[in-house]
This record gives C-alpha cells, structure tokens and sequence, in this order.
C-alpha cells in the first residue's frame, strides 16, 4: 500500500507512481484542488483508493451520526460545525470540519456553501470538532476531540490493512469502518 500524506504539490506523483504499478493508495492529503481530486477518482478506476481529509476513526463515526441526524431532524432544526485547531494551522475552517458541513448539507439536499462554521486556533490542539443541530426549542451536540496525533495514524494503518482485499474503487473512511460511504 502507498501512504500519501505530504502535500498537494506531491500528490499527482504519487497518483503516479500507485497506478503505474498497481498498488491501492490510502490518501490523507488536504487542500487539493478539482485537478487533483480528479486524478484521485481517476486512479481509483484502475486500483483501490482509501482518500479521506482525516483519517481519525472517530471523525469517521462523528460524520456517520451527523448524517442520521440532519436526515431525521430536517430543516428546521441550524447546523453549526465548530472546530478549533493548534496556531500553527493555517486553513480555516478545517478540512475536517468542511467535510463533516458538506456532509450534513448533503444529507439535507442543500449547498455545502450555506453551512456555518466557526474556526479557533488556540495552544496545541490536535483537533476539536462539533456538529450542532439547534431548534427553537432544543440543541444536540455531537463533539469528537483528538487527544494526540497517533489517532490519525491508527486510522491510517487500519485503512491500509483494509484496502489491500478491496477491488478498485475510491473509498472513505466510512467505508473502512463498514459506515457506508
């Protein structure tokens, strides 16, 4: 398996070098533009792709759950996506948190454009995310923290075991975790 998680000015070599001899590719790169994320939907024609912007186990069971939520609370409940990061991150919002608003906006048949977030860099944080679905009446809080960083390597390792019996396609976390894409 091909592990990429460098950055985008390295990624289309590494969709190279994973279709020219074949391996499944687990990718964890963010930032990539449309070309790149075609070439990563591209590759995953030919063999299995693992891409996802956070490889945490818990992010991926966070968006499941948000999903079910958004479904079944519809839109009269306001989705917020929080997240706050250490001070050395330089994009806000976060990959994460853009792909748990595209998720939930998705779920809710509306443009990921219309979601709402709040970015904090403060100290040393890994990671914190929060979904939250607020009525006129009532407020549901789903909140993932990431104690130290080896949880994106976990998840990585897992994904690699994972991807190696999988047929070509591109995958998600999600669907390593048996979630669904």
């Amino acid at each position: 398996v091909l592990m990429d998680f460098s950055l985008p000015a390295a990624t289309r070599e590494i969709i190279d070098a994973t279709t020219a001899s074949g391996t499944p590719l687990v990718c964890g790169v963010t930032g990539l533009g449309e070309d790149l994320m075609a070439a990563i939907s591209g590759a995953a024609e030919t063999v299995p792709v693992v891409y996802d912007r956070n490889m945490s186990l818990g992010i991926a069971v966070l968006e499941s759950i948000a999903v079910q939520a958004a479904r079944a609370l519809g839109e009269e409940f306001e989705v917020e996506v929080h997240e706050t990061h250490h001070v050395h991150k330089v994009d806000a919002p976060s990959g994460t948190a853009l792909k748990l608003g595209e998720a939930v906006a998705a779920a809710r048949g509306e443009d990921p454009a219309s979601m709402h977030y709040e970015s904090e860099r403060r100290g040393e944080v890994p990671g914190d995310h929060t979904v939250v679905f607020s009525s006129a009446s009532e407020r549901l809080r789903l909140d993932h923290s990431v104690a130290t960083r080896d949880v994106f390597a976990n998840g990585a390792l897992r994904a690699a075991r994972w991807v190696i019996s999988q047929k070509a396609g591109l995958y998600s976390m999600r669907d390593v975790l048996g979630l669904g894409g």
